[in-house]
């Protein structure tokens, strides 16, 4: 059985302007000791997913629809009490924005050595040796003397690998790591993957890796679920994604990496803008951006996610013509885009 199966997941903001679908149908497992990569552009529901399998959406947003099974044990009909035994213990997460993430007004060891006390039958002491020796995993010189320092005495990469070290601190089955090296060099990016890996090939950890960087996925994920609008659009194992990818939007993504496309040559961007989440979507919601020629105007339901080859699974859009090779379609479109 796997260690996560979300199913059918919705999270919704009630706005005063209507109703934003964020999270609208998400469903995904994660095996014990895997990496699973959430990819997508900003807005397409990515970290509300994972902040859905935490509970921690405040209002006006609201989990409405799914199911988040951990071990057996569905997290959304859990207890308060329960969420915040399993949260920094048995699940961790490394948001994204270190600087609203650490406490402003407490340092950085009251901050690490709670989460241990809570969390483990460390005392005071032992917490806080423990707690030294993860920055210095992640790369803190004078770990000893900075940990008793403020948020605001550390660079935003530094807060960054001190989310990471607390993150890790109490070695989680699961770890959510939502753009856990953003605001590192690429050398520090490097060193803090391959802590992430150690850890979980020592611990089995699973590890879902919320990112923009389709390199470090290609890198790091076993399995790959791509989002757009807030619903997946393709899933499948990362060598299914990368060398074999059916959705539009996913080839498009993939056409727009800069390392991959020839040198000197225009560089592809995804035209137009993901929609309106707080209007209903008709038909498929990569319509109007999507390269390839129009056969007819999207109407009813999104297209149901259907199975291509085993456990790789993508939308089946009836509404665009794909005879050609995407190639030839997005090389034509940069063409015209700059005549």
């Amino acid at each position: 059985m796997a260690l996560l199966h979300v199913q059918d997941l919705k999270t919704y903001f009630f706005m005063r302007g209507g109703v934003v679908r964020a999270v609208d149908g998400v469903s995904f497992e994660v095996e014990r000791g895997q990496t699973v990569g959430i990819v997508g552009e900003s807005g397409s529901g990515k970290s509300v997913s994972c902040y859905s399998i935490l509970r921690l959406i405040d209002e006006p947003g609201r989990i409405v629809g799914g199911s988040v099974m951990f071990d057996g044990e569905d997290l959304l009909q859990a207890t308060n009490s329960r969420m915040r035994e399993i949260r920094g213990g048995r699940i961790s997460m490394i948001f994204q924005d270190p600087m609203t993430s650490l406490n402003p007004f407490l340092r950085i060891s009251t901050q690490m050595v709670e989460t241990l006390r809570l969390h483990t039958d460390l005392d005071q002491r032992a917490a806080l040796h423990k707690a030294i020796a993860a920055l210095e995993e992640v790369g803190i010189a004078e770990a000893s003397k900075r940990i008793h320092s403020y948020p605001h005495e550390f660079s935003g990469g530094m807060r960054q690998r001190v989310m990471i070290a607390s993150a890790l601190l109490t070695e989680p089955d699961l770890l959510i790591a939502d753009e856990p090296t953003t605001a590192l060099d690429v050398t520090i990016q490097a060193q803090v993957l391959d802590l992430l890996k150690q850890r979980q090939e020592r611990l089995g950890t699973a590890i879902i890796l919320v990112t923009h960087d389709l390199g470090v996925v290609a890198g790091t994920c076993e399995r790959v679920n791509v989002m757009y609008a807030g619903r997946d659009v393709e899933s499948g194992t990362a060598d299914q994604i990368f060398y074999d990818p059916h959705h539009a939007y996913t080839q498009a993504l993939q056409k727009a990496i800069p390392s991959l496309q020839t040198k000197g040559d225009l560089l592809y961007t995804v035209p137009g803008m993901p929609p309106d989440l707080s209007k209903p979507v008709q038909g498929c919601a990569f319509y109007p951006r999507c390269p390839y020629p129009k056969l007819a105007p999207p109407d009813g339901p999104p297209p149901e996610l259907v199975v291509l080859t085993e456990g790789h699974c993508a939308q089946d859009c009836q509404y665009c013509d794909r005879s050609k090779p995407i190639e030839d379609v997005l090389t034509s479109d940069v063409t015209e885009a700059f005549e």
